[in-house]
């Protein structure tokens, strides 16, 4: 038997939807260069481990290192960020090996795109620590190299250590290239260097702090120890650190004496087939996701044209610790020195765009734009203070599938036909194990058949915003212009998860949006206005043929009625 739900599964036509590209956003230091921050979500570190055996006396081959340099170049529009090698530059740090490697560094000094280097062990005599004093090395890679960089911000004062802040994501980063061996200073001036920018997120990198434990994770060396003891443990802002020298890679995650995960990766080919043909690994960092997306492969062996069976082999590598994901809630992770700023609460005459006709908050029945549109309770609600984190409002009201709001008999909104548009905005929140679909959010109490409409069921009210089954949304309305019913649909929601939805109408079409993201089903056959009978809106509640079925379960936010359609930058969400 068809049912009027069945009936609604199958009405409405989609149509596609838009994507808007993100602004470019400038450096904050005013610098030009670099890569510029899109103040997306996402962006890429990549990092380069051991090159030595490429640069070896007469017997090394820079070729690969320049061709994953290029492809580092070529491919910065696909987000970038930031280069990082981790030590063993060369194989004997003679000064002729170390200025072959720093001709093929100047493909990136050319570009002005930020990296940083490292010393490792055979980059310079590896009994010593960073009071060596003067070295090939560093005559090469020392802080005056760096001078036009985009993201160096400074040396310590013997100049192996460094570090760097570069732009992404909507927020900066610090990069902390540390020496071989770290003397009493060098720490010393690691930790002045965090004191100095306590909110930024950092990545350390150096060449030893962990390697393969007997189980296959990544362990703690004896000198990564005291790093660990004197400087990574009580800093907080350390939440990845990325080292060679060792291999097989290997990976773990070690807690800090706040209580937070550090994770600590082993990067390292040199063992693999051509001094490990300058494998670079790739942080696909994505915030929307709260995910750090690792890939590890050869650009040099990916843009030869012919490959011998050995190669074919290395081109990319996908085992567990080559090709692996490693999530994290960036925001709580940060939250002990860098917490996302709590969005105040905005007075309600903010809210009252051009065209409002009705705005209603949790903490009041009265229609804040002034226009009259009241409302009446029936039943028992829940003020609340929990909210959505842009809602205008910091409350909202709980709904036990008992209670609903009402407009009152003479308010104007329930005589008021929309048709040149309309924008219905709330903040919603489903309860866990949330049963209890078909439930109201915003519903006409009177049928279509008041409205003079034969179409369908007409005993369906006028017009309903609905939770459906499974979490998702329904808009279902009789239009002015057609004697059926037009119906979006939207997908299924987290539940315990706040949820900005809207319902826009431009006069002919309507859409429906969550969390400012347009949805897929929306119909493209015109309906335009909205039938009245004069009857009044539910607010919470669900009518059939007149009579109250269903109260919502969950909360709802600050509910916002405005006579046009209104662009997503307008909505109650705008920053």
């Amino acid at each position: 038997m068809t049912t009027r739900r069945t009936f609604l599964l199958g009405t409405g036509v989609a149509a596609a939807s838009t994507l808007v590209p993100a602004p470019a956003v400038a450096a904050p230091d005013g610098r030009t260069g670099g890569r510029p921050d899109t103040g997306g979500d996402r962006f890429t570190l990549a990092v380069i481990p051991d090159t030595q055996y490429l640069f070896d006396r007469d017997r090394g081959d820079a070729e690969p290192l320049d061709a994953a340099l290029r492809y580092l170049v070529d491919h910065r529009q696909d987000d970038i960020a930031f280069i990082a090698h981790l030590g063993d530059l060369t194989e004997n740090g003679l000064e002729s090996e170390i200025e072959d490697i720093g001709r093929s560094f100047r493909t990136l000094d050319r570009r002005r795109v930020g990296y940083s280097v490292l010393a490792g062990n055979h980059d310079l005599d590896p009994r010593t620590d960073d009071q060596r004093g003067r070295t090939p090395y560093l005559d090469e890679f020392g802080p005056h190299r760096f001078r036009e960089s985009p993201t160096f911000r400074g040396a310590s004062p013997d100049g192996y250590n460094s570090y760097h802040v570069f732009r992404a994501a909507g927020r900066e980063w610090l990069v902390l290239a540390l020496d071989w061996r770290m003397s009493d200073r060098g720490f010393g001036w690691a930790r002045g260097v965090l004191a100095k920018h306590p909110t930024l997120p950092v990545i350390l990198t150096t060449h030893e702090l962990v390697q393969p434990g007997e189980a296959g994770d990544a362990e703690l060396s004896d000198y990564g120890r005291r790093l660990w003891d004197d400087l990574v443990k009580d800093s907080d802002q350390v939440f990845l650190t990325l080292n060679g020298h060792f291999w097989p890679p290997a990976r773990a995650v070690l807690r800090n004496a706040a209580g937070n995960d550090v994770h600590v990766h082993i990067t390292n080919y040199q063992d693999r087939y051509y001094g490990g043909s300058a494998m670079i690994r790739l942080y696909h960092f994505d915030l929307a996701r709260n995910v750090i997306d690792v890939r590890t492969f050869s650009p040099w062996l990916l843009a030869k044209r012919s490959l011998n069976t050995l190669e074919r082999r290395e081109i990319e590598l996908t085992g567990d610790a080559d090709r692996f994901s490693v999530p994290i809630d960036f925001a709580e992770r940060f939250a002990g020195f860098a917490p996302v700023p709590v969005r105040p609460a905005r007075p309600a005459r903010d809210l009252l765009v051009q065209g409002t006709v009705a705005y209603w908050r949790s903490d009041s029945l009265k229609d804040l734009s002034g226009n009259g549109n009241d409302l009446r309770q029936v039943g028992a609600l829940t003020a609340t203070d929990d909210h959505h984190a842009d809602s205008p409002s910091h409350g909202s009201r709980f709904f036990d599938r008992n209670g609903y709001l009402s407009t009152v008999d003479n308010a104007p909104l329930n005589r008021m036909t929309f048709e040149r548009g309309y924008t219905i905005e709330t903040f919603i929140k489903l309860p866990k194990g949330f049963a209890h679909p078909w439930c109201g959010l915003f519903t006409k109490l009177a049928p279509g058949a008041a409205a003079g409409k034969t179409g369908d069921d007409p005993k369906e009210p006028i017009c309903t915003l609905n939770v459906a089954g499974g979490g998702g949304l329904q808009w279902a309305v009789f239009p002015k212009n057609r004697n059926a019913l037009s119906t979006n649909w939207g997908h299924e929601m987290d539940e315990d998860t706040w949820w900005h939805v809207a319902v826009v109408n431009d006069g002919r079409h309507t859409r429906l949006y969550v969390e400012g993201s347009e949805l897929l089903r929306n119909p493209s056959t015109p309906a335009t206005g909205i039938s009245t009978a004069g009857d009044p809106w539910l607010v919470g509640a669900y009518a059939y043929d007149r009579i109250v079925e269903k109260s919502y379960h969950g909360w709802l936010g600050d509910l916002r009625v405005v006579d046009r359609a209104l662009p997503r930058e307008k909505f109650m969400t705008a920053r």
